[in-house]
């Protein structure tokens, strides 16, 4: 009886307390990060593509495009590295550092000389630097509280946020440094300033680290210090030897057959950076007013309207939860992100036709366009991205949680080369024929997983 009461002050004592302040250290450290990370991305495109003359690297846009889906790709495996490195033996606060200073030296040599040898080496030392980071700084958010604290969800709420508004701010600050503020037109010919967003990307990277290791001791104290080892497995040795039941069997399929699924639409998605920031580019009609509107602005759409809809629909879901039929499965949600993925890619087809794929043709399409397509693509990737994490995390047995949270984030890396590859073939076959090649399989795709939607919600219940 006594230990019940202790139990139930202290769920009260949890919702009355504040977060601690070390998961605001936390949220800027994120933030600054996603700035870094979403500000270079936004304009590595545009600097492969771009001549030498006009400040870029002057390559083809097949191996530009392919370079680009191996580098966002990339960032997803490391992580797998960087995360056993840092629970063996660093530690993950010094982890965060190690990927901090990396990445920021990444994009200092990005600014500091602009040839192809000083380029990749900026690469490599991003992607690496990613795989030490990436992996340690959620991870210390859940390590602020105590295991089974009310106040854990709202708290990755909050730091979800710090995420989006870094990745809504970055591609603004970035794109308006090297498009416009350190643009020169010299005789007609445009010279952009790319080195300046690099560099841009590269302060905001060491303004989080300095936030992070001078305010750490104070907010942070002793957390993530040392490294997790195998010491602290919660996971007991004759629990790993226990094979496993044909229940767990069957939810380890449902989570491989929605991760193949997911790998396609994480192919359409990651367009944005690389082929629709193209097309953007080159047959966008960017024009307000008698300025125009950087390229790269495009890509704080999606964050903008993560922040204005992820609460919306997190309210739906819940409705829908409290009403008769109740809430939508799990695998339904997903397909219905991949039909409005497929959607966003139909909307250009107006466009396309508009435009035809000449970029030299005068004749520019609707902003509008591209701003629909950036939304369904959004309201897409809020119906799959986050149902399917809490998916995983339901569905996986305890023992090889870590390792199918692996999995799921792999099929992401695969995707993003995947999609490198499909945006590669935009100069090959054009513009129409991808958007719609990639539209209509989503689309298609999407209508496969409704139809097994019954089947999979099965699986995952026996």
């Amino acid at each position: 009886m006594e230990a019940t009461v202790k139990v139930e002050q202290d769920v009260q004592l949890q919702t009355k307390k504040k977060h601690p302040p070390g998961l605001y250290l936390l949220f800027f450290t994120e933030m600054w990060e996603r700035f870094s990370y979403y500000g270079m991305r936004a304009i590595l495109v545009l600097y492969l593509t771009k001549s030498l003359i006009s400040g870029g690297l002057g390559m083809n846009e097949t191996l530009a495009l392919s370079i680009y889906g191996f580098f966002t790709g990339a960032v997803y495996f490391t992580p797998l590295i960087g995360g056993y490195l840092s629970d063996r033996f660093l530690g993950r606060r010094l982890a965060i550092t190690l990927g901090g200073v990396t990445m920021a030296l990444g994009n200092l040599v990005l600014f500091a000389n602009q040839s192809k040898p000083a380029f990749y080496i900026g690469l490599a030392l991003l992607i690496i630097g990613n795989g030490f980071f990436k992996p340690n700084i959620s991870t210390l958010v859940g390590e602020l509280y105590p295991m089974n604290d009310s106040r854990k969800d709202a708290a990755f709420t909050i730091f979800y946020m710090g995420i989006n508004i870094g990745a809504f701010f970055s591609p603004l600050v970035v794109g308006f440094l090297a498009e416009d503020y350190f643009k020169t037109t010299v005789n007609g010919v445009e010279h952009f300033g790319f080195k300046f967003g690099f560099l841009a990307a590269a302060i905001g990277m060491i303004i989080g680290q300095l936030l992070f290791n001078l305010l750490g001791n104070k907010f942070l104290g002793d957390i993530g210090k040392k490294p997790v080892g195998v010491s602290q497995d919660t996971i007991s040795a004759a629990e790993k030897k226990k094979p496993l039941t044909k229940a767990e069997k069957s939810r380890i399929k449902v989570i491989f057959i929605l991760t193949f699924f997911v790998i396609f639409f994480m192919a359409g998605f990651e367009q944005a950076g690389s082929s629709l920031t193209l097309y953007t580019d080159k047959f966008i009609d960017r024009t307000v007013f008698g300025w125009t509107v950087p390229t790269s602005w495009f890509q704080s759409l999606n964050p903008l309207f993560i922040v204005i809809f992820a609460p919306i629909l997190s309210v739906l879901w819940v409705k829908l939860s409290k009403s008769k039929r109740g809430d939508l499965p799990t695998p339904a949600k997903m397909a219905t992100g991949m039909i409005l993925l497929g959607l966003g890619f139909a909307v250009l087809v107006p466009a396309l036709l508009q435009t035809g794929t000449d970029a030299s043709s005068a004749v520019k399409a609707n902003m509008i366009f591209m701003v629909l397509t950036y939304f369904l693509h959004t309201i897409g990737e809020l119906c799959l991205q986050p149902v399917g994490l809490s998916m995983v995390s339901k569905l996986a047995p305890v023992k090889l949680a870590s390792l199918l949270m692996g999995v799921w984030l792999a099929g992401s890396g695969f995707a993003n080369i995947l999609a490198g590859q499909l945006a590669s073939t935009t100069e090959s076959l054009g513009y129409f024929e991808v958007f719609i090649l990639i539209g209509g399989a989503t689309i298609f795709l999407g209508l496969v997983l409704l139809g097994l939607s019954r089947k999979l919600v099965k699986m995952s219940a026996e």
